[in-house]
């Protein structure tokens, strides 16, 4: 019923409203790209930081052998599922903290959180796919915050 209802808001009045976001010094991907699957305004608010008014946003994004997504955060929770290749994802503390590093395979599901700031690096031969969902998106606004690279992380 809860998956159902989740599914339920990210149809329900699908727009293509994404803006973007940067800072100057951000540390940009490399061989990444995304394309926009859909983006809804939420009409109620649930558990997992949607609030009303906010937009879920879902993307596949593609990253080439020895690309990267650059550092960046959310401005919500975001659940990543990965369709093909791994993906070895480095994440810390927005304000700082120790590195983090774990690895995802196809068919596996992570999440980001809004209080990680993190970077994406496919490590095989193979693109890696992923399909992701931006829950608690500024209506209109980016699902991703680039932020510059900690240093402290690989």
């Amino acid at each position: 019923m809860f998956t159902r209802r989740l599914a339920t808001i990210g149809l329900i009045s699908m727009g293509l409203a994404v803006g973007t976001f940067a800072v100057a010094s951000a540390d940009g991907g490399v061989g990444f790209s995304s394309v926009l699957i859909g983006s809804g305004q939420a009409t109620r608010s649930v558990g997992i930081g949607v609030l009303q008014g906010s937009d879920v946003v879902m993307t596949q994004n593609t990253i080439t052998p020895g690309g990267s997504s650059g550092w960046h955060s959310h401005p919500g929770v975001t659940v990543v599922v990965v369709q093909s290749g791994e993906l070895t994802l480095h994440f810390e503390g927005v304000h700082g903290g120790p590195c983090q590093t774990e690895t995802y395979k196809a068919g596996q599901v992570f999440f980001e959180l809004p209080q990680n700031e993190q970077n994406g690096v496919n490590p095989g031969s193979v693109n890696t796919v992923v399909a992701v969902t931006f829950f608690g998106v500024p209506h209109g606004g980016s699902a991703r915050i680039d932020r510059p690279n900690p240093g402290n992380c690989p």
